[in-house]
């Protein structure tokens, strides 16, 4: 078994990265793809990609639009590819990729039942709870050095 990540820089890459969020987020968890696609032209984010074996099965997008801050967003792995670090994996590199940015806080805003996941990763929980889309998110931060 083969796996690699990839800092999205081709279009090849990017059709993998809406791929898994469509089959993770649209279809698995019946997100409108009108809230899921949400990026802004003209926006700073980047993509990270994981594939099993050339399959794209993972995603993550850094978000850059927040000035002293940092967002890891749409952090995605299919279903029958969960429970192999594989989301471990992309948030180790996200957060390698946003200290080599030079940026230093990194704020993730996740689904309640992955806090513990992100926990187990130094993400301090904030206390607030937040509904989007209507679906209960978290917001979890952790300083980086």
């Amino acid at each position: 078994m083969t796996t690699n990540i990839y800092r999205v820089n081709a279009v090849w890459q990017l059709a993998g990265v809406y791929g898994v969020r469509t089959r993770t987020f649209v279809e698995g968890q019946g997100i409108p793809r009108q809230l899921e696609f949400d990026e802004v032209y003209g926006g700073q984010y980047h993509y990270l990609l994981l594939e099993e074996n050339e399959q794209a099965v993972a995603t993550a997008r850094i978000n850059l639009n927040h000035g002293e801050y940092a967002k890891i967003e749409r952090v995605g792995v299919i279903p029958e590819f969960q429970h192999k670090g594989y989301g471990r994996q992309l948030i180790g590199a996200a957060e390698e990729w946003i200290s080599e940015l030079g940026v230093q806080r990194i704020v993730i805003t996740s689904q309640q039942q992955a806090v513990g996941f992100y926990e187990s990763l130094g993400y301090t929980v904030r206390p607030e709870i937040v509904i989007k889309s209507s679906i209960p998110v978290v917001h979890t931060e952790k300083e980086i050095h």
